[in-house]
């Protein structure tokens, strides 16, 4: 066995057959996809029924609201000019694929960029809709979380923040989940070059929302502070400082949606690549390439039924203060339903 045999040629044909135990493997991977979407709309609706406050707080978070979503939809716009030009890279650096063996070719050049191409504009439309979404309910559910928090609920308000992080958590797994699931499925053979390129694509919008997020963010808490404590000798974020507006907003977008579509990426791209390398890898030890290709898929599955578990275990009991107790109840929860069940699939 040579070490060059573990890598995976970029686009190329990946030789294995998926018969009956790889297609229910790829049938559950996709169902606990679409159950993560679920719960993640689940939680939403429980976290926008509750109260959001006095009218003051009601009036800040719109202006919080308002204030993220001008940043996010003048980002996105910048990224859909810069969207067309990388497209057309990905598809011209796209080659034909062909069959070992035969001479055949399974994909032609143009169906190759193409089917890449597409899969790239999805991956980009899946990381920016899980940016979206995070920093859309956590700005809605910050303000549900301080009303709570003020009735003297900790149990409840640890509940709602909780929700309102597992919403962007879900839809990050379920959309990643889904998006390579039907990939595999519909191209098998072929599905390599199209993962590479809806991971390419979750990674671009990734590095603006990240990298951009996070200089809006600093540049806002800089500014806020330098006029609030600096200049009007008044505390961090006090209320009568209008840039605590802008802080705020770039809270929202930087460590939401910015953190929201890099755990997308990172999810996807570790995903795609222990997929590539797992056929590369199972064929040069004599196993089916099948199996390397949806043990990964089974172990996210996993993952998401374990994570689903935990959120709905974080509970605070009655009299507990201490919040970081039913949080470590919720990750030991999932912790030990993953070893269970990737030592059973392994």
């Amino acid at each position: 066995m040579h070490v060059s045999a573990l890598f995976a040629t970029e686009g190329g044909w990946q030789q294995f057959t998926l018969k009956g135990g790889e297609w229910l493997i790829l049938g559950l991977s996709g169902a606990s996809a679409v159950l993560a979407l679920l719960v993640g709309w689940y939680l939403m609706i429980k976290v926008l029924q509750e109260d959001e406050g006095t009218d003051k707080m009601k009036e800040i978070a719109v202006a919080i609201q308002v204030g993220a979503w001008a940043y996010l939809k003048r980002q996105f716009r910048t990224i859909g000019m810069i969207l067309v030009p990388v497209g057309a890279v990905v598809f011209l650096t796209s080659v034909a694929i062909d069959k070992p063996g035969d001479g055949g070719s399974a994909l032609t050049f143009v169906q190759s960029g193409l089917y890449r191409t597409i899969a790239f504009v999805l991956g980009c439309v899946a990381s920016g809709l899980t940016g979206y979404i995070g920093m859309t309910l956590a700005t809605r559910g910050n303000v549900r979380t301080a009303a709570a928090a003020k009735r003297g609920s900790m149990k409840q308000a640890l509940q709602v923040a909780f929700r309102t992080g597992g919403v962007a958590g879900m839809f990050t797994v379920g959309l990643g989940l889904l998006g390579a699931t039907i990939i595999i499925a519909l191209f098998q053979n072929t599905s390599s070059a199209m993962l590479i390129g809806f991971g390419f694509g979750g990674s671009l919008l990734a590095l603006f929302l990240r990298v951009g997020g996070g200089i809006f963010t600093k540049a806002a808490d800089v500014g806020a502070d330098l006029v609030g404590k600096v200049e009007a000798g008044i505390p961090e974020d006090d209320p009568r400082n209008p840039a605590t507006i802008a802080d705020n907003v770039g809270d929202n977008v930087g460590d939401c949606a910015g953190m929201a579509a890099d755990l997308f990426e990172s999810y996807e791209v570790t995903l795609v690549a222990s997929i590539i390398l797992g056929v590369a890898a199972f064929n040069s030890i004599g196993l089916n390439p099948a199996l390397g290709l949806v043990f990964p898929l089974a172990a996210r599955a996993i993952g998401v039924i374990a994570s689903i578990a935990g959120v709905f275990s974080v509970r605070a009991r009655d009299g507990e203060t201490n919040a970081l107790k039913p949080i470590n109840r919720g990750f030991l929860t999932a912790g030990i339903i993953t070893v269970i069940g990737t030592y059973l699939l392994a």
